[in-house]
């Protein structure tokens, strides 16, 4: 597959695709897939990890609700390490007496609730569209139950308008700073919404788009599915993963989410500023389950580090090794930003895997590259 692409790229001409979901980007380091591209193909880091893009003023408002002493909040194990202001974290919350538990599904913090009346359980929701329908599911449950101790506080993000924010951005469409010829789609987010979503882009922005799955063998064919269409002029939304994604998607989840969830029109990204229509709330109906009603805590903006530079690197203005803190102050055990926290983020994969390719001599790196 390597030798293929090799032979296909054109010489003299560059090709830059921006992989949009962590889960590859963390492939692409893993399996040392850019050692295996020539030197004209080239990988740019997107924004799809949703532990990632949570902004400082979401966590500083989940840690403001974890505080409170009738609070039980639930969430994900890699969620309670995201720094927010002044590098607090749940995690550090939780040291300093807050009860905060990890769970593995919203349906864990559903049972708590059920076990443990005279709590207030929160689960702090977050992800793609791979998440949400688990949570939607969650909340039908808790409403058939007459559950009044249970609610979600909402940080599910969706996937198109955050492609479309990248494209619409000044990086890519004023200063040139960003170039991108196509997109590897995400893959479980589309065996949720499918690949129709995408079409607009390749349409209006005449960007290919390939959704693709994991393996790296997945990942080489997007690639060069990718380098077949900017060779022929083509810009059309192509499924590698067809063993688990169709066009339309999955119709269940996708009527679950309907029911109970409506979009937002502004949220905030890290790294993307207000997107809009980039989340999803709670629909009227359900509103006794949403948690920043029932608890009316203001978010208070905050900013990020400073010196960390995570927000560039979630536009693929930047790549890890250009944060001065990355590395140093800034590690998996230390995380100053989101990006240094989930597997799944672009300073966590290349800090694993990326950085004894750094170390490399350049003979080598050049050794490990299939000749044109």
């Amino acid at each position: 597959m390597a030798q293929r692409i090799a032979a296909e790229a054109r010489i003299g001409f560059d090709y830059w695709f921006m992989e949009f979901c962590g889960g590859h980007t963390h492939a692409i380091s893993r399996y040392g897939i850019t050692d295996l591209l020539p030197a004209n193909v080239r990988m740019i880091h997107g924004p799809g990890c949703p532990v990632c893009v949570l902004p400082v003023g979401r966590v500083d408002h989940a840690i403001r609700i974890a505080l409170r002493p009738e609070v039980t909040l639930c969430t994900y194990g890699d969620v309670m390490r995201v720094p927010g202001s002044k590098g607090r974290s749940l995690l550090k919350a939780k040291a300093e007496g807050a009860d905060i538990r990890m769970v593995y599904s919203t349906l864990d913090a559903l049972r708590i609730a059920e076990a443990e009346p005279e709590r207030e359980v929160v689960f702090f929701a977050i992800g793609f569209e791979t998440t949400t329908p688990p949570t939607a599911v969650a909340i039908r449950l808790a409403a058939a139950k007459e559950l009044e101790n249970f609610t979600i506080f909402c940080n599910h993000v969706v996937t198109p308008a955050a492609i479309q924010n990248i494209l619409e951005s000044p990086d890519v469409r004023e200063l040139g700073s960003v170039r991108i010829d196509g997109f590897i789609g995400p893959a479980h987010v589309s065996t949720v919404i499918g690949t129709r979503p995408y079409q607009y882009f390749a349409e209006e922005f005449r960007k290919p788009v390939v959704v693709a799955g994991f393996e790296p063998l997945d990942v080489l064919q997007a690639i060069l599915m990718l380098v077949r269409q900017v060779n022929e002029g083509r810009h059309e939304v192509e499924n590698e993963y067809i063993r688990a994604v169709t066009e339309e998607g999955n119709l269940r989840a996708q009527a679950e989410v309907a029911e109970v969830f409506e979009l937002r029109q502004s949220f905030e990204w890290r790294g993307l500023g207000e997107v809009p229509y980039g989340a999803l709330r709670l629909r009227e109906a359900y509103a006794d389950f949403d948690a920043e009603r029932r608890f009316a805590i203001e978010t208070i903006p905050a900013a990020d580090n400073p010196a960390c530079e995570c927000g560039a690197i979630l536009r693929g203005v930047k790549k890890p090794v250009d944060c001065k803190l990355f590395g140093t102050a800034c590690t998996p055990e230390t995380p100053m930003g989101s990006c240094m926290v989930s597997p799944e983020g672009a300073c966590a994969a290349h800090w694993t895997y990326g950085r004894f390719r750094d170390r490399a001599p350049a003979s080598r790196k050049r050794s490990l590259a299939p000749a044109q």
